[in-house]
C-alpha cells in the first residue's frame, strides 16, 4: 500500500481537475477501485495499491497538461485518458503526434491504436484499417494524405469508394449517374473540407490534384507518386479489392479502410476486404490495423453501442455454431 499527496498548483482552479460536481474524480475512482481519493483544498491524497497509485499520479500531472496547453477536458477525453494510462501510454505522447493543423484545428490521433495506424501508414505502402464507425479509419487516413501532399511527398490525392447500395438501387434515384454516385464520395468531401480550405477544392479537384470518384473509375489505371484511399472496402468483392491493390504504381501509398461487420454486398458475395489478410497477412510492406470500440471517438454512446452490437454479433455467432455442431 501507498500513500501520496498530489498538491494543484494554486494558480489552478480545482474544478478544472475535479470536473464539474467531481465528475472526473468519480471517473477514477471508478476506474480504479483499489485507490481511495481524498481531496482537500487543493490537495489530492491518493492511497492504495502501489501501482495504481503512481498511475494515477501521472494521470493528474497529465490533465494539468492538458489544461495548460489548451486541450482542455471533457468526460469523453478522461475516458481516454484512463484508457490510454492504463494502457502505459501517457496521453501527452499522443498530444505531439500532430498530423495537420488548419484553421485553429490540430488533427492527431487520439487513441493508442490510431497512433499505431498513423505510423503503420508512415512505415508502409500499403495499409488495411479495419474497423467499426467512429474509430477514424478514413478522417485520419485523409488527414495523412493532405500532410503528404502539403510535404510534396506525393503530386495528388486519389480518394475511392464503391457505389454499393444500402437498400436502394442506383437505377431508380434521381438524376445524373454522377448525382446518384455523389452521396457514397460525400464523407471523403466532407473530410476534406475540415482539412483543406473550402475554397481551394474545387480548384484541386479541376487540376487532378485530387480526385473523388467511385472504384469503377480506377480499373486500367496505374497510380504513381500518389496518395490513394478506398474506403467502404468492406463493399468490395474479391474480385474488385485486386483490380483496386493492383493500380498502385511508384512512389505510391495506398490505405485502405472498411468495417467487416458493415457489408452491404449482394447475399453469397464474399466481401474482399473479409478474406485480404488471409492472402496479403505475410506480404512484406502491408500492414493490417485493427481498430475497436475503444477507438471510437465521436459520442462517449457511439462506443458503447458499437461494443453493445459486437458482442450480440459474438454470441449470435456462437448460438449457430452450437446449432451446426448438434445437426
Amino acid at each position: 500500500m501507498t500513500k501520496r499527496v498530489v498538491e494543484i498548483p494554486a494558480s489552478q482552479p480545482m474544478v478544472a481537475i475535479l470536473g464539474t460536481g467531481d465528475e472526473y474524480i468519480r471517473l477514477i475512482e471508478g476506474a480504479f477501485p483499489d485507490v481511495d481519493i481524498l481531496v482537500r483544498g487543493n490537495q489530492i491524497t491518493l492511497e492504495g495499491e502501489d501501482k495504481s497509485v503512481a498511475t494515477i499520479e501521472t494521470l493528474v500531472s497529465e490533465m494539468l497538461a492538458m489544461i495548460r496547453t489548451g486541450q482542455g477536458l471533457n468526460a469523453d477525453s478522461m475516458h481516454r485518458s484512463i484508457s490510454l494510462m492504463k494502457s502505459g501510454t501517457r496521453p501527452s505522447e499522443l498530444m505531439t503526434a500532430n498530423i495537420l493543423s488548419t484553421r485553429g484545428k490540430t488533427i492527431r490521433p487520439k487513441t493508442l491504436n490510431q497512433k499505431n495506424y498513423v505510423e503503420a501508414i508512415d512505415q508502409n505502402t500499403v495499409v488495411f484499417g479495419i474497423g467499426p464507425a467512429g474509430t477514424g479509419k478514413t478522417y485520419l487516413a485523409v488527414a495523412k494524405a493532405v500532410q503528404a501532399l502539403q510535404a510534396k511527398q506525393v503530386t495528388r490525392i486519389v480518394l475511392t469508394r464503391p457505389a454499393v447500395e444500402a437498400g436502394e438501387k442506383l437505377g431508380f434515384l434521381p438524376g445524373t449517374l454522377s448525382e446518384k454516385i455523389d452521396p457514397y464520395l460525400r464523407p471523403l468531401y466532407d473530410a476534406l473540407h475540415d482539412m483543406i480550405d473550402p475554397d481551394s477544392i474545387p480548384r484541386l479537384i479541376t487540376s487532378g490534384t485530387i480526385e473523388v470518384a467511385p472504384l469503377a473509375y480506377m480499373r486500367g489505371r496505374t497510380l504513381n507518386d500518389a496518395f490513394i484511399i478506398l474506403d467502404e472496402a468492406q463493399n468490395t468483392s474479391a474480385a474488385q479489392m485486386k483490380m483496386f491493390l493492383t493500380r498502385l504504381g511508384f512512389g505510391s501509398t495506398m490505405v485502405v479502410t472498411g468495417d467487416v461487420t458493415q457489408v452491404d454486398l449482394p447475399s453469397g458475395t464474399t466481401s474482399g476486404l473479409r478474406i485480404v489478410s488471409e492472402i496479403l497477412g505475410n506480404v512484406e510492406d502491408v500492414e493490417f490495423c485493427r481498430l475497436d470500440a475503444s477507438d471510437v471517438v465521436r459520442h462517449r454512446l457511439v462506443g458503447e453501442i458499437v461494443a453493445a452490437y459486437a458482442e450480440y454479433d459474438e454470441v449470435q455467432e456462437s448460438k449457430l455454431t452450437a446449432v451446426r455442431t448438434h445437426t
